[in-house]
């Protein structure tokens, strides 16, 4: 999954209580389990989602769905459509100290606090892609993708962060030689600007994106990719998960580079804003440079990231539907309002008060349509229940006074409970989300970059059916949504490889290709990956 995710960046207690993802099996492939009816050439509708999570072990009946002609092929999206994969220059390239990269944060965070990582010695080199990239580039081939998500490491292309520290050459020539690699083989990439690391040094002068100061250097360091590889990528995305990374680095986590610890005992923040507004000046500024410098040149698009999931009130009281719109307005209209209208929603500036900056009027003129298209990385929904007191508010942002729970008010659940990952699959919580966009933002671009499930109690991690079964549900919602009007242009399976997913290390197993540490890294892809090809391929026999 997708970096910092809310649901991987805090400590192994933190992970194993908020890493719960809440989805559920689509229910036209339970009807057409149960009824046999004839089947349609139509992805469920919202009111067919939902009733199969009572479904105990629904693997068997949704492989016989994706078998039948109900299942919505490849051939029923757009022909550019994208259908890709996901990973991130910080979790798989490795290389820490080869080809004149520099130090970036996350080194140092691991460096600091290996006890609270698993396989913290295989961080720096992690599964070596940045020596083997051409060898990855023909696994992502076979896979049959037209679409990679990647992301560039700001700590190789400038060291210390700064033009004025000096280019590192030899990191231009990777990215370089990666783009044309995945070009000549047919995949179109797609670039991250910054996916939750960055330049040390830029840490230790200015105190990071807590210093205004950043957002020049990270201008600086955007154009220079626009001017480098400009003409190749058409597809950029500025920040991903900027909320995730501004609350759970600055707010929820005992990182070494927040220096507002003292939150954490009274639960009133305020460096978290701060880094949150200066991360969305970033985009910004940077979008809206590539816009008038190099959109016409190059003719490509310029987006963000986000973390979603759907809030569900966690019992009919007024209170906890209102606390469930308070949660999405602090997750996800803190992101999305400044950028669709100017300025971040109102129930977060009574709450927060006069420690959530303001705007200029010149940034809200930046701010506002600074997008795109808006990037959805879906893992979770949630229920939401009131907290008028912050000190009870332990996993979410304390000044929304609301927690996110599990088990409604009744005892259920959304979705199941997978056995392998140990998550709850709730694909409709996919649907609601990507319907909320369309109604509230005015129906824009929409890529879903992120979307997967661990293999973390699997026997055998080759052996990943449960996967299967997850992407080919969410597929199926996805194309829900695109029959009911949302704007979607592409999906993206998180992740490519087995990824480092910091406290968890690479026990979760994410990837469609397990990376076998015991045989040279050898890439073996799982079941999930090959239906994928086949999917793709339209090779599924229907």
């Amino acid at each position: 999954m997708e970096i910092l995710s809310s649901l991987r960046i805090s400590e192994t207690t933190l992970a194993t209580l908020v890493l719960v993802l809440l989805f559920s099996i689509p229910t036209q492939a339970q009807e057409y389990i149960l009824s046999k009816q004839k089947p349609t050439q139509h992805a469920l509708s919202v009111s067919q989602i939902g009733k199969a999570s009572k479904m105990i072990n629904p693997y068997d009946s949704i492989l016989e769905f994706l078998n039948s002609s109900s299942f919505p092929n490849r051939t029923s999206f757009s022909h550019d459509f994208l259908f890709g994969t996901g990973t991130s220059a910080l979790q798989i390239e490795g290389g820490l100290h080869e080809g004149g990269r520099g130090l970036g944060i996350w080194d140092e965070i691991i460096k600091q606090n290996k006890g609270l990582y698993l396989d913290a010695a295989k961080f720096p080199s992690k599964i070596e892609h940045y020596k083997r990239y051409k060898e990855d580039v023909q696994h992502l081939k076979k896979l049959g993708i037209n679409s990679y998500r990647m992301s560039i490491s700001w700590s190789r292309v400038l060291p210390d962060g700064t033009l004025k520290g000096g280019i590192n050459q030899e990191g231009i020539n990777f990215y370089n030689n990666l783009i044309n690699e995945l070009l000549e083989n047919g995949i179109e990439p797609f670039v991250g600007i910054m996916h939750a690391d960055y330049p040390l040094a830029l840490n230790q002068k200015l105190g990071g994106f807590s210093n205004r100061s950043i957002v020049k250097h990270y201008k600086d360091y955007s154009e220079l990719l626009f001017k480098t590889y400009g003409d190749r990528v058409k597809h950029w995305i500025t920040v991903n998960e900027i909320e995730v990374t501004s609350l759970f680095t600055f707010m929820l986590s005992r990182d070494p580079l927040s220096t507002d610890q003292a939150c954490q005992n009274t639960k009133i923040c305020t460096q978290v804003y701060t880094v949150f507004h200066n991360l969305l000046i970033s985009h910004a500024t940077t979008s809206e440079l590539y816009r008038t410098k190099f959109q016409t040149v190059q003719r490509g698009e310029i987006g963000l990231s986000l973390s979603s999931g759907r809030y569900v009130p966690y019992s009919s009281k007024s209170e906890d539907v209102v606390a469930a719109q308070r949660l999405m307005d602090f997750y996800w209209g803190w992101v999305l309002d400044p950028i669709f209208h100017g300025d971040y929603p109102k129930i977060m500036k009574k709450i927060v008060g006069n420690r959530l900056p303001k705007f200029t009027e010149k940034e809200k003129h930046i701010l506002k349509g600074s997008t795109d298209f808006i990037g959805v990385n879906y893992y979770t929904s949630h229920f939401a229940r009131h907290e008028p007191n912050r000190t009870n508010v332990m996993f979410d942002n304390y000044d929304a006074l609301a927690v996110s729970e599990v088990f409604n008010a009744e005892g259920k659940t959304l979705g199941y409970k997978d056995q392998y990952s140990m998550d709850y699959v709730y694909p409709e919580g996919l649907y609601n989300v990507l319907i909320y966009i369309k109604k509230k933002y005015n129906n824009p671009k929409i890529y879903i970059t992120e979307n997967g499930i661990t293999s973390t109690k699997i026997p055998n991690p080759l052996k990943d059916e449960h996967r299967t079964a997850y992407i080919a549900a969410h597929i199926n919602a996805t194309k829900a949504a695109i029959d009911d009007g949302v704007n979607v242009q592409g999906y993206f399976v998180w992740s490519t490889f087995d990824t480092f997913e910091f406290q968890m290390g690479y026990s979760a197993h994410w990837g469609l290709y397990h990376i076998d540490f015991n045989d040279s890294l050898k890439r073996i892809p799982t079941d999930a990956a090959k239906w994928y090809t086949k999917y793709l391929t339209c090779d599924l026999g229907h």
